[in-house]
C-alpha cells in the first residue's frame, strides 16, 4: 500500500488541477478592482484598453459628474435622431467601471438607423414618446416590438439594432451599456461611408445592384467638405 502512495497523491494533484481548470474563468484573475478609482487622463499620449490612470489625489468630484443627458439633442438631422453619449470621455470617472449612458431623442418620424455595438449591450428605457425596436439575430431573425414610456428592452451586443419613431411627437430613451465606451457601427456609414471606400464591385454584388447605383449610395455618405 506505501508504495502506492505517489501515484494516489499524483491522482489526487490530477484531479485538483481539473477542477480548477473547469472553475469560472474569474478565479484565474483578478476578480475585483485594484484601485477606488482609475480616472481617466485623457490628454495622455499612452494607448492602452481604455484609459492611463491620473493621480488620484487629483481626482475630483467633477470627474464623476454630468448633466449632458439633461437636455434634449437636436434632432435636425438627416435621420431625425441624435445620440447624446455620457461616457468616459465625457465622464472620466468611468474609466475601468464598464458602464455608460446615453441619450437618444427623436423627432416624429426620427430613425436611430440600424448599427451595432462591439463592446456591449444596450438596455433602453423610454422617457417619453413611443418607439418600434428590433434587433437581427444571426440567424437572421428579426425580434422587434413597440415600446412606449416606461418601458424597457435590450440589444444583446454586437447585434445589428434600431429604433423609430412612428408617431407624430417626439420621444427619447435613456441607454444603459455595459462598457465605458461601447463604440457604434452605422451599417450603412461603415459601408457606404468608409475611407478609403469598399470596392464598388464588392457592395454591388453584396446588395445585387448595379455598380453605378453603389456610387449614387456613396455619394450621400461622402465627408462632407468645407
Amino acid at each position: 500500500m506505501a508504495a502506492r502512495a505517489p501515484s494516489s497523491l499524483l491522482l489526487g494533484a490530477v484531479a485538483v488541477a481539473l477542477v480548477l481548470a473547469a472553475a469560472p474563468s474569474a478565479l484565474a484573475g483578478d476578480p475585483d478592482y485594484l484601485q477606488d478609482l482609475c480616472v481617466a487622463d485623457l490628454n495622455s499620449a499612452v494607448k492602452v484598453n481604455g484609459f492611463p490612470c491620473k493621480a488620484a489625489e487629483a481626482a475630483t468630484a467633477d470627474d464623476f459628474f454630468t448633466s449632458i443627458l439633461a437636455t434634449p439633442g437636436g434632432t435636425n438631422t438627416t435621420s431625425g435622431s441624435v445620440v447624446t453619449g455620457a461616457n468616459v470621455e465625457k465622464v472620466p470617472g468611468l474609466n475601468t467601471l464598464g458602464v455608460s449612458l446615453s441619450r437618444i431623442d427623436y423627432a416624429p418620424g426620427g430613425v436611430n438607423p440600424p448599427h451595432t455595438h462591439p463592446r456591449a449591450t444596450e438596455l433602453v428605457f423610454v422617457l417619453y414618446g413611443a418607439l418600434d425596436v428590433g434587433f437581427v439575430t444571426t440567424a437572421n431573425k428579426l425580434v422587434a416590438r413597440t415600446i412606449a414610456r416606461g418601458d424597457v428592452f435590450a440589444f444583446p451586443r454586437g447585434l445589428v439594432h434600431f429604433q423609430r419613431n412612428p408617431g407624430t411627437e417626439p420621444a427619447a430613451v435613456i441607454s444603459a451599456f455595459n462598457s465605458q465606451l461601447p463604440g457604434t457601427q452605422s451599417i450603412a456609414m461603415t459601408l457606404f461611408g468608409a475611407s478609403p471606400d469598399l470596392p464598388d464591385q464588392v457592395l454591388a454584388k453584396a446588395f445585387q445592384i448595379p455598380d453605378e447605383e453603389v456610387a449614387k449610395i456613396k455619394a450621400k455618405f461622402a465627408p462632407k467638405k468645407g
